[in-house]
């Protein structure tokens, strides 16, 4: 009897020993299943990561490609601003060597400086150069102010009776329909002087046209007036530029 009460009794420890084991078992399924989760969460942040230190890695890349090029452009753009200072400095140069000779030429090994260029007019406080080119070389309104830009001055602006009078002296040879083109013009249905101001009537001799049609241009004729010409006929022109001043 008494083994058999041991027996019993070993019996039942073993059953709670068992039972004891069974749930450590569970618990240990559940933490290894945790373990498990965590571990996949873990697995699938650490590919993410990956994928974006590899990202980084080619953005990386990318903009130091792009500052490579960034530092050639400014290399680039700063050997160009070098040059233009060295062109500028010598075209400075030149334009002065060019307004010594044009205003001041030489004359008996010395040089005799005047307020206009040779071959300039001087009248007032302006200088005055008339082309009375042949039929075969005259030029429309734009043809004439290009030429007249291209001696650094423009076409004649009048806006006072001596500037009126000057341009009236300058229209050598003029009459009937053969004048000198000066810089007036209609826009917009109005008379507009080249400067952006607006004609005063009281300068045209005899009285304007009633109308100004766009693609009409003053023409001077010499001790007659101002007449209204189509800018696209080719007529004879007067370049004006103010005085040297020094």
């Amino acid at each position: 009897m008494a083994a058999i009460h041991n027996l019993t009794n070993l019996n039942n420890k073993l059953s709670l020993d068992n039972e004891k084991l069974r749930r450590d078992n569970n618990n240990l399924t559940v933490q290894l299943g945790n373990l498990t989760q965590n571990y996949t969460v873990l697995e699938s942040k650490i590919t993410n990561l990956t994928a974006d230190v590899q990202n980084l890695n080619v953005e990386v890349q990318n903009l130091t490609t792009r500052n490579l090029q960034l530092e050639t452009q400014r290399k680039n753009l700063a050997e160009q601003i070098e040059n233009m200072k060295t062109n500028w400095n010598k075209l400075n140069v030149s334009r002065a060597q060019w307004s010594i000779d044009a205003y001041c030429p030489t004359v008996n090994k010395g040089r005799q400086c005047k307020a206009c260029q040779e071959d300039w007019d001087l009248s007032g406080s302006n200088c005055y150069v008339y082309h009375n080119a042949a039929p075969p070389h005259q030029k429309t309104w734009e043809e004439a102010r290009e030429n007249c830009r291209g001696k650094g001055s423009d076409l004649v602006v009048v806006h006072n009776e001596e500037e009126k009078d000057a341009l009236n002296k300058y229209s050598v040879g003029s009459s009937g329909t053969d004048g000198y083109w000066f810089g007036l013009r209609a826009e917009g249905g109005r008379w507009k002087w080249i400067d952006g101001s607006n004609l005063t009537e009281s300068y045209w001799t005899p009285q304007p046209p009633t109308t100004a049609t766009d693609g009409q241009c003053g023409m001077s004729v010499q001790n007659v007036g101002w007449r209204s010409v189509n800018c696209t006929e080719k007529k004879q022109w007067i370049c004006i530029m103010k005085v040297l001043s020094v």
